[in-house]
């Protein structure tokens, strides 16, 4: 497609979720790199704008993260003014979102992820220990960039981390902790992208780990042999593909020492920023920022 092509595009950045920042940095990132390959794009963000005016757009790019970005509730608006936007659609944006729901539906298909389960109080802690052994990870079922997920070593962490997790989102989980390593691996118009091995020096890939330290390291392409390579790239796609995902997104995953594969993660709205990794496994693949935007950018459709 052609830069007149794809019209006024706007770039929905910001929002009012707890993620807002990074998804300011995202949103400035695809606006300048729309701009150099000469694409009419304009930022909005729906946090201060009306967004009854983007009935006068043509395509939206999504780059809001987190509540009411990712989790079908700007799709369902952009659905009824008939816009053309980025990523998944909204039932598959909100099975995205909500880790206890994707999860569920990955067990009922037999796709590996650490055993997980709800819990509704601060005293569910016996419960959740038994079913999933210590350590084990809490989280908001429905958050991003790991913002109040915690692990767990004794009842009073439980008990904190439980607060914590409730004031972010009414449902809550724990997870099983696999000792492994951790990856990613970006899927774009349904073909993966290289994986990358993700190595933080804090105790897990966390928020601070992802935004605010220096330290954590990334080998790109991951050092996994081409036929592994084939059998996670087959796992990740169907994960994504299992809860309809499309467009584009980004599946997280750990491997343990047994060479065992356990899907974590979906993000249906990745990061776009200097320390997101999307861009850098585009790079390795030879696709250059600007054009990977506007890869994303043709995946957009009603």
């Amino acid at each position: 497609m052609e830069a007149k092509d794809f019209g006024k595009v706007a770039v929905l950045m910001g929002g009012t979720s707890n993620e807002r920042e990074i998804s300011l940095e995202s949103g400035a990132a695809v606006l300048e790199a729309l701009h150099r390959k000469k694409i009419t794009a304009l930022p909005f963000d729906p946090k201060k704008d009306n967004l009854n005016e983007l009935k006068l757009f043509d395509r939206a790019f999504i780059c809001l993260h987190g509540k009411d970005g990712e989790d079908g509730e700007i799709q369902t608006f952009l659905e009824a003014i008939e816009l053309p936007y980025t990523g998944s659609d909204i039932p598959s944006s909100s099975l995205g979102m909500d880790k206890f729901k994707s999860k569920t539906i990955w067990k009922s298909k037999k796709i590996t992820t650490p055993n997980f389960m709800l819990v509704n109080h601060v005293n569910d802690f016996e419960k959740a220990s038994n079913y999933c052994g210590l350590p084990f990870f809490i989280k908001p079922a429905n958050s991003g960039s790991s913002i109040g997920i915690a692990i767990i070593n004794k009842k009073n962490d439980f008990i904190f981390a439980f607060e914590e997790a409730y004031k972010i989102d009414k449902i809550v989980i724990v997870e099983s902790f696999v000792v492994g390593k951790e990856y990613t691996l970006p899927i774009i118009d349904n073909k993966p992208f290289p994986i990358i091995e993700i190595k933080p020096k804090t105790e897990f890939y966390d928020y601070e780990a992802k935004y605010l330290r220096d330290d954590t390291e990334f080998i790109c392409p991951a050092n996994i042999t081409v036929p592994f390579e084939k059998n996670i790239n087959t796992l990740c796609i169907n994960a994504f593909n299992s809860i309809g995902c499309s467009g584009w997104g980004r599946v997280d995953f750990i491997i343990d020492k047994n060479n065992d594969i356990y899907i974590i993660e979906i993000n249906t709205v990745p990061g776009m920023t200097n320390h997101s990794l999307v861009p850098m496994s585009a790079s390795y693949a030879g696709v250059e920022f600007d054009d990977l935007v506007v890869m994303i950018l043709e995946t957009s459709n009603a």
